[in-house]
């Protein structure tokens, strides 16, 4: 059975460097690659809503400016040393906006994976995951997506890094991604716990003992890692050992209200380098 994976693309590096990277990763399995791009108007989208009728001149050069650019990506693909007889590549133009034409391809194909680049317009770190890849991960909730920095390097991750405070109860099949991938790539799952308190309580070493059984069959470590501040313990963490990927659960109304909310972004600089899997909590 083939594996369904969605590259959304602006055309841009950033983009081009998604599609790389899970060419790379999913190197060995037999799967079909959307490469999907979502067009309008150069101005907003309710703009384009009235000004974009299909038939029109705006509409009608943007649909031919969006199928040139994804003939010109699978051209790409097709040159490269990325060639691969395992993969099959279909390409996707849509009118729509960004966030409804990726969850109407998931449901509609059946996508198990998102794999997508940051903003290709800035590589600041307080923007480098860009309005559409946080939207992403917030919104399409029923299916993974991996963020790829553009200074990512292409190259299967080794050490992949899942922070933790056990206060969570977590299901298998919410960890059945990360679990995949570090299987697939040989790589070791580090559950880093950054110590709030000097000692775990009893719902948390339940948990912890959970993820033991969970993870029975992969490769994986505990750490703890004494700091007051989280993000900077994982920015620390994975740039002191040279970790290829971190992997979250995006609690809803939690994970992303707590980390990545606009304030916080600014703080997190791991993600400029390593590549995130961002997962769901499927009770919500």
């Amino acid at each position: 059975m083939k594996r369904k994976i969605l590259i959304p693309t602006d055309f841009s590096k950033n983009a081009t460097q998604a599609l790389h990277y899970a060419i790379k990763l999913y190197k060995n399995d037999h799967c079909i690659f959307y490469l999907l791009n979502v067009f309008s108007s150069p101005s907003n989208f309710m703009d384009s809503i009235t000004r974009m009728e299909p038939g029109s001149e705006l509409y009608e050069t943007a649909k031919l400016n969006s199928e040139n650019g994804l003939a010109k990506t699978y051209d790409m693909i097709a040159m490269t040393e990325y060639e691969n007889p395992k993969h099959e590549f279909k390409t996707v133009s849509v009118f729509n906006n960004p966030i409804e034409a990726i969850k109407n391809i998931v449901d509609q194909k059946d996508i198990e994976m998102i794999v997508m680049g940051t903003k290709g317009e800035t590589h600041s770190r307080a923007t480098a995951f860009g309005s559409t890849a946080i939207y992403v991960m917030e919104k399409v909730r029923n299916c993974p997506v991996i963020v790829v920095p553009q200074k990512a390097k292409i190259e299967l991750p080794k050490e992949i890094v899942f922070p933790t405070n056990y206060k969570m109860h977590y299901k298998r099949r919410e960890l059945s991604y990360l679990i995949d991938i570090a299987k697939n790539s040989d790589a070791t799952i580090i559950i880093l716990h950054v110590c709030e308190e000097n000692e775990l309580d009893k719902t948390q070493k339940a948990n912890k003992q959970l993820l033991e059984d969970i993870l029975e069959g992969c490769n994986y470590k505990f750490h703890d890692l004494s700091h007051n501040n989280v993000m900077s313990a994982i920015n620390i963490f994975v740039e002191s050992r040279g970790s290829n990927m971190v992997s979250f659960i995006n609690k809803k109304h939690t994970f992303f209200g707590s980390i990545l909310s606009n304030a916080l972004v600014k703080e997190i600089s791991f993600h400029v380098n390593v590549p995130i899997l961002a997962m769901h909590d499927l009770r919500n």
